[in-house]
């Protein structure tokens, strides 16, 4: 007859390590904000053709633009150069891949929201960088002469959900010591 602990040691080492309760419902968020980036694009690209008809002047201080961004967050480390690109696919598909493995690992719903939306952002930019060579940019906030990086869905579902891990981090934090 087996010991409780020798079946729990059991149970432990046969649990996948990217499938765990809260994996389901996070990746269901990322392949929401994957379609919802990748269809944006296209309608802009496509349908839009955002590349001729730029700038979209939507109000005094925001506008439709066409940037690629050829490096990563805001243009940080741009790489030219097939070499560059590859470098940032690899590194995109990294980051994916250790997001799913702690989305797997993570109880908390709110976690697990974030986790997927960081993903689902990721993989669509990595998604431009395969397909296009760069990540297409259209969001353009500006006032008085000066204006703020150009960014798209993916990134404002990166930020978002970084926000909400961070917030989750600090709910939990001020639990642990109530």
């Amino acid at each position: 007859m087996e010991t409780q602990s020798h079946i729990e040691a059991d149970s432990k080492l046969s649990r996948p390590v990217l499938w765990g309760t809260l994996t389901s419902f996070g990746l269901l968020l990322a392949l929401f904000s994957f379609i919802a980036d990748q269809l944006f694009k296209l309608w802009m690209l496509q349908v839009v053709d955002i590349a001729a008809a730029q700038p979209i002047v939507v109000t005094p201080f925001f506008s439709f633009v066409l940037a690629w961004n050829e490096g990563v967050s805001y243009g940080w480390f741009s790489q030219a150069g097939e070499a560059g690109r590859l470098v940032l696919i690899a590194l995109s598909a990294l980051a994916s891949v250790f997001l799913w493995v702690w989305l797997a690992r993570t109880s908390s719903p709110l976690s697990a929201a974030g986790l997927g939306i960081v993903i689902g952002g990721a993989v669509g930019n990595l998604a431009d960088r395969v397909i296009h060579g760069a990540v297409a940019d259209f969001f353009l906030f500006h006032a008085y002469g000066y204006s703020w990086y150009v960014f798209n869905i993916a990134d404002v579902a990166i930020v978002a959900g970084v926000l909400a891990l961070l917030y989750d981090s600090l709910r939990e934090s001020r639990q642990s010591e109530a």
